[in-house]
């Protein structure tokens, strides 16, 4: 969701045609993923392409990634960690439930009080600082800020950049402190594939996807091929099967619909409230390192399970670091997934709660 007012000027690379800008986007990616790749830095096909979009934004591109595209890369990339999802999953959400309930309402708490203490610090108006901090699908909190009258601009920015930053520390935590070195197998981009399953995967894509966005589900089109992809896998009634080459290009897609949403407008814009926006994702961050701590204490858990379990917002970015990295994927997802589902169903009534206490009063 974009305003008018957020469509880039017409400067450096937006005087150009759509035709060099694509093309400079698509090298830049290859580049930078290939680099990454080599340092060792995993998800290296998202953050590559994430990256050198979020350059080419801030330099003035004009192009734009097709929503049905984006769609797509979102309903595959639910797929294929359907595929990772086993029957063990459920028991591990009730037995460890009280836990997971715990830390996810601890997320939803410290990125709620962010937003208000930015309010009450006169950063930023009250409603911009909740809906822009809050935790959850970045969707609704566009359309719940726009019915409260705040600054779409300075909240897509809050929460896109969030994005970012959380991908980014993902990555390196993998890389640092759990000590994945890069060293994974090779990957066949072009290996041998059984048609049927392939086409029965495709299918599910594209229908579990369509019936999420019909339903307006927050992140109903991600959600709904994992949700019901899982299903279908644990009871055996499909195969999912998806190709590297494919994966690779809806990891791209999603890098650059995320990353072509920062540009110079917006960013001027959010001048004044970059600092402190970037301190309060820090410290959200910070404490989600502290939570999955918590849990290797607790439970057991590798610390990159644990930390990307904890990780806030960008579900789908932190799902292809999951898949890239030799981690508990299922566990993962679980905890993500939980954590979603219920700030779905409290979130926007939480936010609405904490946004009026500014005195703030929704759009007529």
């Amino acid at each position: 969701m974009r305003s008018e007012e957020s469509k880039p000027l017409r400067s450096g690379m937006g005087r150009w045609h759509p035709a060099p800008q694509w093309a400079i986007l698509l090298v830049l990616s290859l580049f930078l993923a290939v680099l990454l790749e080599l340092v060792g830095i995993p998800a290296a096909l998202l953050m590559g392409p994430m990256v050198a979009a979020a350059v080419c934004g801030i330099n003035g591109a004009t192009i734009r990634l097709p929503r049905p595209l984006y769609y797509c890369a979102q309903a595959l990339i639910g797929t294929m960690i359907a595929e990772s999802i086993t029957p063990g999953i459920l028991g591990n959400l009730l037995a460890n439930a009280p836990l997971f309930l715990a830390i996810i309402g601890s997320v939803i708490a410290m990125s709620t009080l962010s937003g208000y203490a930015i309010s009450r610090l006169g950063i930023l108006p009250g409603t911009t600082a909740i809906w822009g901090s809050s935790a959850g699908a970045a969707t609704t909190m566009l359309v719940m800020a726009d019915a409260y009258g705040a600054d779409v601009r300075l909240v897509a920015f809050m929460q896109y950049l969030r994005v970012v930053f959380v991908a980014a520390a993902a990555s390196l935590v993998a890389r640092y402190w759990a000590g994945i070195d890069g060293a994974a197998p090779a990957i066949v981009w072009f290996g041998p594939i059984d048609p049927i399953a392939f086409a029965e995967t495709l299918a599910l894509a594209a229908i579990a996807g369509f019936l999420g966005n019909t339903l307006r589900i927050p992140a109903g089109i991600f959600l709904f091929p994992f949700l019901i992809g899982s299903a279908l896998s644990m009871s055996g009634l499909m195969v999912i099967e998806i190709p590297e080459w494919l994966l690779a290009i809806s990891y791209a897609l999603l890098g650059w619909n995320i990353g072509l949403g920062f540009t110079r407008p917006i960013i001027a814009h959010a001048g004044r409230a970059l600092l402190p926006t970037v301190l309060s994702i820090l410290v959200l961050i910070g404490f989600s390192g502290i939570l999955a701590f918590i849990l290797t204490r607790t439970l057991g858990i590798d610390p990159l399970t644990a930390y990307l379990a904890t990780s806030p917002g960008g579900m789908d970015s932190i799902a292809i670091i999951a898949a890239s990295s030799n981690v508990d994927i299922a566990f993962v997802m679980s905890l993500q997934t939980t954590r979603l589902l219920l700030i779905m169903a409290i979130g926007p009534s939480l936010a609405r709660f904490v946004a009026a206490k500014p005195g703030a009063k929704p759009k007529r």
